[in-house]
């Protein structure tokens, strides 16, 4: 709910003739309608949907520049030239950077790997990279999830007479007049070029490199499960970077945590293990929220590299100590990202609730946890919020956004307080002197023209289905529409008018509310609430009517399985 508990619900009126859809794929009108919601539009499109196959991913040879990078991958390799992969600190960096290295290796490259340090050397390539591996006699750089603005430094590597292949995914920047600004380098790999053909444009860094090592295989005829057999780490990198779980992201992921219960690594097993999950049973959630965010936190708190370390790791015991510290190092993550937490909430419920746009300035925060920060005081207030951190010389801040504020357009309206900035409409990077803090809060408040409706959360409701029409066999269903995450949302139900016939609060915290409903026609079915329980019973008091949005659910106790409906918001009479 939001900050004052109000939310606005609104249900889904796409059209479609549901009737004629599930006939013909044998689903639930239920299902079909979802479908629609989800953007989905077409036999065949509907067809890819539901039971898509890894064959239908999208060809390779279809990005621009691919033949061309690894004709020059070719050529370097059988001539023993030393390469250097250069990648990114978070997930989708590391996961690119171990693809295009077990890709290299595997076709007798002489090929190691930079991944710059968060604090350090910043996002990307940088030239004290490109001076090193130029002392190092390094011929020929490969990036992964960067590089595509990085125009001056790959303009260095070029003078210092090195051969430079950009593999990423990010915008491409633009002059004044709407020019693409392409660095100098030998090819570029990247999906967002305007004069790219590939079908889908919304793919990570980590599935570019997977591209790239699938037409490595071909030209040194490397069989093609091999390549297959990576194919989790493309699944990892794109849920990790919060891609759109749509189109050939969906397929991807889909069949990429299939292969995650076979996978070759041990070190990613062994992480898996560290988090208290069953590697057969791994799901969209269990990588965005549970595994992937060790991953990230080795970039955050130490040197990404430990997270490679781990997942090019074929030791047991080394592999066990690794995914260990990784665990660790997130859980003192959890608590510095708790603390800071707290301390922004408090600051902006004592000085900046009548601000439309949150400036948090927290000075002993560690700067990588910022963006994280952003998010949470965004959920709790439903506004644009920064988060800004003192790091070396300067104050470094993340931003987090809302639909209704382009974040990155705004922070161009003032520029000139910032020393480097980069961005998109829902979240955006910056570093600025500390003495402009104050005017950055003050102007960008000034400028911003959101409205009170603005901030009041919308809940997106598929289908007002009544409790009746819950079966096991819709749950079943359900799971065809898996996996569920950004752009592939859970699916959400509603009800009104039901009675609450008993209330229980569960849970050694007391952070589960149990409830019997009955529907205005009778039936009676379980609710669970997973919320503050005291709070809930405050709440509550003597009412006992209560609308709901929800999830159908199956709980098994006991041997026995009942039909249950997990609540996400609810409105009390």
């Amino acid at each position: 709910m939001g900050r004052n508990g109000q939310t606005i619900w609104m249900l889904q009126t796409k059209r479609a003739d549901f009737s004629a859809i599930a006939a013909h794929f044998r689903i639930s009108p239920v299902t079909a309608r979802i479908i629609r919601n989800r953007g989905v539009i077409g036999e065949r499109e509907i067809e890819r949907y539901l039971y898509g196959t890894r064959e239908e991913l999208y060809n390779p040879h279809l990005l621009k520049d691919m033949d061309m990078a690894v004709e020059i991958l070719k050529e370097k390799i059988q001539a023993g030239m030393r390469m250097r992969i250069v990648g990114d600190y978070d997930i989708d960096g590391i996961c690119s950077t171990y693809l295009l290295y077990q890709g290299l290796r595997r076709c007798g490259a002489n090929v190691d790997y930079q991944i710059p340090e968060r604090i350090r050397d910043g996002y990307g390539i940088n030239e004290s990279i490109i001076r090193l591996a130029s002392e190092e006699g390094i011929d020929t750089i490969i990036t992964c999830d960067n590089g595509i603005a990085a125009f001056e430094q790959i303009h260095l590597a070029r003078e210092l007479g090195m051969t430079v292949l950009i593999t990423d995914h990010h915008e491409v920047p633009q002059s004044e007049d709407g020019e693409e600004i392409l660095p100098p380098a030998n090819a570029i790999v990247n999906p967002k070029q305007r004069a790219c053909q590939y079908p889908f444009a919304g793919i990570c860094g980590g599935v570019v490199a997977y591209k790239l090592v699938q037409v490595l295989f071909e030209r040194f005829d490397v069989p093609v499960r091999e390549w297959e057999e990576l194919l989790e780490f493309a699944a990892i990198a794109t849920v990790g970077d919060v891609m759109p779980l749509q189109d050939e992201n969906r397929l991807l992921v889909r069949w990429g945590l299939k292969q995650i219960a076979r996978t070759k690594s041990v070190g990613l097993r062994k992480l898996v293990e560290a988090c208290g999950l069953d590697i057969r049973a791994l799901s969209a959630y269990h990588i965005g929220f549970v595994v992937g965010p060790c991953l990230n936190a080795s970039g955050r708190l130490q040197t990404a590299k430990l997270a490679l370390e781990l997942l090019l790791c074929q030791e047991e015991d080394t592999a066990v100590q690794i995914a260990e510290k990784l665990r660790e190092l997130n859980e003192e993550r959890k608590t510095m990202t708790q603390q800071g937490t707290e301390e922004a909430l408090r600051q902006v419920e004592e000085q900046y609730q009548e601000d439309s746009v949150l400036v948090v300035f927290l000075p002993d925060c560690h700067e990588s946890v910022a963006g994280i920060i952003a998010g949470r005081v965004r959920e709790a207030w439903n506004r644009p919020v920064f988060v800004l951190t003192r790091g070396e010389g300067c104050v470094k801040g993340s931003g987090r956004s809302i639909e209704a504020y382009h974040m990155y357009r705004e922070m161009c309206g003032v520029k000139e307080l910032f020393l480097k900035f980069g961005g998109h409409p829902m979240a955006a990077g910056f570093s600025m002197e500390e003495c402009h803090v104050e005017e950055f809060r003050r102007r960008l408040n000034e400028q911003a023209t959101l409205t009170p409706e603005d901030f009041i959360p919308k809940i997106w409701i598929d289908v007002a289905m009544p409790l009746e029409y819950i079966t096991e066999a819709l749950i079943q269903e359900l799971k065809l529409l898996e996996p569920f995450g950004q752009g592939n949302e859970k699916p959400q139900f509603a009800q009104k008018n039901l009675y609450i016939r008993s209330v229980r609060v569960l849970g050694k915290h007391h952070n589960a509310v149990k409830l019997a409903l009955v529907t205005e026609k009778g039936l009676v079915m379980d609710g669970m609430l997973f919320t503050d329980g005291e709070r809930f019973m405050e709440e509550l008091g003597e009412q006992r009517q209560i609308d709901v949005v929800y999830y159908p659910d199956i709980n098994e106790y006991n041997g026995k399985r009942s039909l249950q409906i997990v609540i996400r918001e609810y409105k009390l009479h």
